[in-house]
């Protein structure tokens, strides 16, 4: 075990983890140069990664390396760098015992950087500093050196400059990681005790699992055993993980591999469980991370209807590979059947959205995404909410709860009168600021959850030039006045569409949505009313222009009678399509009412 470095890559978006984890395959001969250049990002394995240019899934390879004629065996974890996929992060620095923490030298330290600091030293790992991009221009590196010592409480030598892309101190790099991080720590003649901190599905093997090995060892044919359901199940392959998957028969104490079982249901394996083996099983179980709850809900629901148990089966293998997802059946009379889900994010939403449509070949609508509400009864009783198709009867309602979280802003100082402008628009309070430097500083919010989910993100973006970052946590529910907003199209209630939002702001919404309606509803021939209603008050209307179809054409001539009885047959005819026509909602539909300024 002492030659065994186990460690992850921990940085904010975009500040070159994926480069520098390229790199190290090469600089370790585990992926030729050539490949590696034909295919920059080398662990983005998804379709998804590679359009967007972020990291989504940690991605765990192996290594080996000599140094001083001595053989090292390296796990990497390569991890995301999005708020929304700080899940993957905590599973990934759990399987380690040590993190690189990366910073762009032109962006200095930002948001995820800092709630990454934290995790990793709430979780007592060893961090190795490292500043990227030093090949750059305008770089003031002596500084961001002081403002990372400042934050970490280290040394000036302590921090390793390097240009992942360029190919500088990269050796320097896996020399320190060896030298620092410690070997793991574990009893190789203890029972099997292993952790599974991720899991993939293959369909033709079924589930891979992802496990490291606290104590023991395990062996291809062994028959292990899942602490949190008891269930039972042969190691039919066990290996390592290298630009393929390599079987061993054997994997020991402190060592990351993976594990073909033969199981065919997804729902079976939980992320975060522990893995023993079955005649002698070590009873005590890891549980070295939480399960986060979601915080963003919404509908998905397949296009056609007869692909609704496909969807079932796509959102369980997503579930497998994607732990934090979280989904329950739901029908609504517009959509019909489909799925109530849970996020972490709106990027996280979307992320999942794509996921299904390019991996799975899905179409599918997502509708208007949603916090959870608290509403507490006229009897006392309280209750929790997802949807506002939910809500009970507004007569029973003796007031409703929204969830506030904290929001850490992290701007350059000519920026803050523009931040603060659109965080009080958002119904947001400053609590604190900080400066981090004589040019940066932290603006600390409280602000209601759902002021946050849609757009909060490219807008603080937009305003500051690109150079504003933020993170979140959930702090406590706090009592709002809420109103309901339904949306009628031809008369019908759309229920996938209400929304739940503060009163103050309900008739501007209103008005905005069915504007957007009103424009991506394609024409019929006849005329589409569109309504939004509040407290059942219709507070805005807005009108589709029926086709207009010249049935008097073919009369060139002739008695005037016959004209006015073709069209006393048309205007018939458009009140029967008025009362039994259907509406085909665009697929559009939904991102363009998320687009709303």
């Amino acid at each position: 075990m002492k030659y065994i470095r186990n460690f992850c890559i921990i940085a904010h978006i975009d500040h070159g983890k994926s480069t520098l984890a390229d790199r190290f395959l090469e600089y370790t001969n585990t992926i030729s140069r050539e490949k590696i250049l034909k295919k920059n990002q080398y662990l983005d394995n998804l379709e998804i990664e590679r359009k967007r240019g972020i990291t989504i899934k940690s991605h765990p390879i192996q290594m080996e390396y000599t140094l001083e004629n001595k053989k090292y065996i390296l796990n990497l974890i390569d991890t995301p760098g999005h708020v929304d996929f700080s899940y993957e992060v905590e599973r990934s620095i759990s399987a380690c015992e040590g993190v690189l923490l990366l910073v762009d030298a032109t962006k200095g330290i930002q948001s995820q950087t800092i709630s990454k600091i934290s995790l990793a030293v709430k979780t007592k790992k060893r961090i190795i500093p490292i500043i990227n991009k030093i090949d750059l221009p305008s770089l003031n590196l002596e500084y961001l050196k002081q403002e990372m010592c400042y934050l970490l409480k280290c040394n000036l030598q302590d921090i390793l400059c390097i240009s992942a892309k360029q190919g500088i101190g990269i050796k320097e790099v896996i020399s320190n990681l060896i030298q620092k991080i410690p070997a793991p720590l574990g009893k190789k003649k203890d029972n099997l005790q292993a952790l599974i901190f991720d899991s993939v599905y293959n369909s033709f093997r079924g589930v891979q699992i992802y496990f490291r090995i606290i104590n023991g060892e395990i062996y291809k044919g062994q028959k292990i055993k899942f602490l949190s359901n008891q269930k039972q199940y042969y190691a039919h392959e066990i290996g390592i993980l290298k630009n393929t998957n390599i079987s061993k028969n054997k994997i020991s104490t402190g060592n990351v591999g993976y594990l073909i079982p033969g199981i065919k249901n997804p729902s079976e394996i939980k992320i975060g469980d522990t893995l023993t083996d079955a005649k002698n099983p070590n009873s005590k179980a890891l549980n070295v991370f939480q399960k986060k709850q979601p915080i963003v809900y919404a509908g998905i629901y397949p296009t056609n209807p007869n692909k609704y148990k496909y969807l079932k089966t796509s959102l369980e293998k997503l579930h497998l590979n994607d732990s934090s997802l979280f989904f329950i059946p739901e029908n609504t009379e517009t959509f019909g059947l489909g799925f109530r889900c849970g996020f972490l994010g709106s990027l996280h939403m979307e992320i999942i959205k794509e996921r299904l449509e390019k991996e799975y070949n899905l179409q599918v609508i997502l509708t208007i995404p949603n916090v959870r509400y608290k509403i507490t009864l006229k009897n006392k009783d309280v209750k929790l909410i997802n949807s506002p198709k939910s809500l009970p009867d507004k007569n029973k309602i003796s007031y409703f709860e929204e969830p506030y979280v904290k929001v850490k802003i992290f701007i350059r100082y000519e920026f803050i009168g523009t931040i603060l402008d659109l965080v009080i628009h958002k119904r947001g309070k400053l609590l604190y600021q900080r400066y981090l430097s004589t040019s940066k500083i932290v603006l600390v919010f409280e602000i209601p959850f759902s002021e946050i989910i849609i757009d909060f993100y490219d807008s603080i973006k937009s305003l500051s030039k690109g150079y504003a970052y933020f993170n979140y946590e959930n702090i406590h529910y706090k009592k709002s006045d809420l109103v309901k907003i339904n949306f009628l199209i031809n008369r019908r209630v759309i229920d996938a569409f209400s929304i739940l939002i503060e009163r103050s702001k309900s008739l501007l919404l209103a008005k905005k949505i069915c504007n957007k309606l009103a424009s991506v509803i394609p024409n019929k021939q006849f005329e589409i009313p569109i309504q939004a209603t509040i407290d059942n008050k219709v507070v805005c209307r807005m009108n589709i222009k029926p086709i207009r179809k010249d049935v008097t054409y073919k009369c060139s001539g002739g008695d005037l009678s016959r004209k006015r009885k073709l069209l006393e047959k048309q205007k018939i005819g458009k009140q029967k399509m008025r009362i039994i026509g259907n509406i085909v909602l665009p697929k559009s539909i939904i991102r363009s009412v998320l687009t709303l300024n």
